[in-house]
């Protein structure tokens, strides 16, 4: 007696089951220790005998960064999987022509049911490593990630070659010559200026969003002063979310007299930003109500934003869950007749509250050498980006031409 034939929808269930890159059992056939790409391990700088111990090594750069790791772990991942799954080869013996395929399947994982899922615990054997397809946005983020992965693994002596490089440098020339000459337009001071960031208006609205929060529970009372901190911090310091997450309370410090925030910040770089009052009282507030000292000593490895559940740190993803939380409940509080504000209010996320910061500080007349130095930006041309002053004045004037219509009464 034949067996039924499996149903044209039904999945397959692959020999290497879809795990994080934790858990994940490779066989020896397909681990990268005899990978088509592998360099002469005479020149291997790495302790990686594998693909998985190569792409830890590689994670291990950034445990400093816990944005950046998180970013990486997970394109890192899928990668792997995909190699492992679809091409039944290893990450090692991935040629050009696999990660032009790779590229197509990121912009729409395939079959769904066995790579997509919402998102859970990474522990859950619901998790996948997509939600769903990706943006076009998100690609060029998966792109950068494993480009940085193949140049490192080169570097390494782990791999011969980047084959991912060879489809970016088509792909730039590709856009160049698709572009033309109006490729200059993208690229004026007037396209490239800062616009990801909240002005008066939607602030307001955010700081009314915080005091409506409910506060007759102690939760509901952690969860106000915690968020009321948060956004204090934000719009003063202007950090980074990783930057919230890694660092501790006695990154705060006192130099005669005058307090400073120390931070390790993109790229290991290492700089402080001045403390001004209002921020100093904000922190005093906080950690009160924390039952902490008014101001942190040296030896305080209290987070700088805490858990209201078990006062650990908040990772970079949770602090941006709560600010979506409270960007969506700003938007209902605009009027009507900002609706183009609401709609940026709820695409917002944490990032944007760097740019309100940094925006924020030139607006109140800061000397913008201050300002660079307090954005941390190595470049002047980055913090020029984040001055409207110009144009804002120049859109003030545009609204004196007024569009005569019959039947309307002039104003």
């Amino acid at each position: 007696m034949n067996s039924p034939s499996p149903s044209p929808n039904t999945v397959p269930t692959p020999v290497i089951p879809v795990r994080p890159l934790d858990e994940v059992l490779i066989p020896a056939d397909l681990d990268g220790s005899r990978g088509e790409n592998r360099a002469d391990p005479a020149r291997l700088q790495i302790s990686a005998r594998t693909d998985a111990e190569a792409i830890r090594c590689f994670l291990t750069e950034y445990d400093r960064s816990p944005g950046t790791y998180r970013i990486y772990q997970r394109e890192c991942e899928r990668l792997l999987l995909w190699a492992l799954i679809d091409c039944s080869k290893p990450l090692s013996s991935l040629n050009r022509q696999d990660f032009e395929g790779y590229l197509n399947f990121l912009a729409d994982p395939q079959p769904a049911s066995l790579w997509c899922g919402p998102k859970v615990e990474r522990v859950s054997e619901r998790w996948r490593p997509f939600v769903g397809p990706l943006s076009e946005s998100a690609v060029l983020t998966a792109m950068a990630a494993i480009n940085s992965l193949m140049r490192y693994l080169v570097d390494a002596g782990y791999l011969m070659g980047n084959p991912l490089g060879l489809i970016r440098q088509r792909r730039r020339k590709m856009s160049a010559e698709a572009a033309g000459p109006l490729r200059a337009v993208a690229s004026t001071d007037e396209v490239e200026k800062i616009e990801r960031f909240l002005d008066e208006q939607m602030w307001q609205a955010v700081t009314a969003a915080i005091e409506a929060m409910p506060r007759d529970a102690e939760r509901g009372r952690d969860e106000y002063e915690r968020a009321r901190f948060l956004a204090a911090t934000l719009y003063m310091l202007a950090p980074r979310a990783g930057e919230l997450e890694s660092h501790r309370m006695n990154s705060f410090r006192e130099e005669r007299g005058r307090w400073w925030w120390h931070v390790v910040g993109k790229g290991g770089k290492k700089a402080k930003v001045p403390v001004a009052d209002d921020m100093l009282q904000a922190l005093i507030r906080y950690r009160k109500y924390l039952g902490l000292s008014a101001v942190p000593r040296r030896d305080d490895t209290t987070p700088i934003l805490v858990s209201v559940k078990d006062g650990s740190p908040i990772t970079a993803r949770r602090l941006n869950q709560i600010l979506k939380k409270i960007f969506f409940a700003a938007a209902e509080l605009l009027p009507p007749d900002a609706e183009h504000k609401k709609e940026k209010l709820r695409a917002a996320s944490a990032h944007w509250g760097r740019h309100t910061g940094i925006t924020a500080k030139l607006d109140s007349g800061i000397d913008e050498r201050f300002v660079q130095k307090d954005a941390r930006h190595t470049d002047a041309r980055t913090t020029q980006r984040y001055i409207h002053e110009e144009e804002e004045r120049w859109h003030d004037e545009s609204q004196k031409q007024r569009l005569p219509w019959a039947g309307s009464k002039p104003d």
